[in-house]
């Protein structure tokens, strides 16, 4: 009598495991892409609300801001405070005004400086875009 063994053979196993394998060395770099994209929505919408009061300020006052958001007469200037701008990834001091133009509208660049930031920097252009 002939005695049958049931189970998967160690190939069997490891054709498993490359498949997974292969299939996290894909997943892993695409939600590391996403993960990023949604830390910057965090730095769009401060940079918003700067872009804002910097046009806000600049028709009532006729005076442009530039520089650090981590300036105190920079945000008292804009009625920012630092809360408003605190943020889990980053705080005023990422963000800089770098120019204002003739209709009020400001380019604002935001490079993150927590540990847990993403990396680089981006721009906030005229034209509402990411750069």
């Amino acid at each position: 009598m002939r005695l049958r063994l049931f189970g998967f053979t160690l190939i069997e196993l490891m054709v498993v495991i490359f498949i997974i394998a292969i299939l996290a060395g894909v997943a892993i770099p695409l939600m590391k892409i996403r993960l990023d994209r949604s830390k910057w929505t965090e730095a769009n919408a401060a940079a918003g609300l700067i872009r804002n009061a910097v046009k806000t300020t600049y028709f009532q006052n006729n005076t442009a801001i530039s520089g650090s958001m981590d300036d105190p007469e920079n945000q008292a200037a804009l009625s920012i405070t630092a809360t408003d701008l605190t943020g889990t990834y980053f705080v005023p001091g990422d963000y800089q005004i770098v120019s204002v133009n003739d209709d009020g509208m400001a380019v604002i660049t935001v490079t993150g400086s927590l540990s847990n930031a993403p990396e680089g920097s981006r721009t906030l252009a005229l034209d509402g875009s990411w750069e």
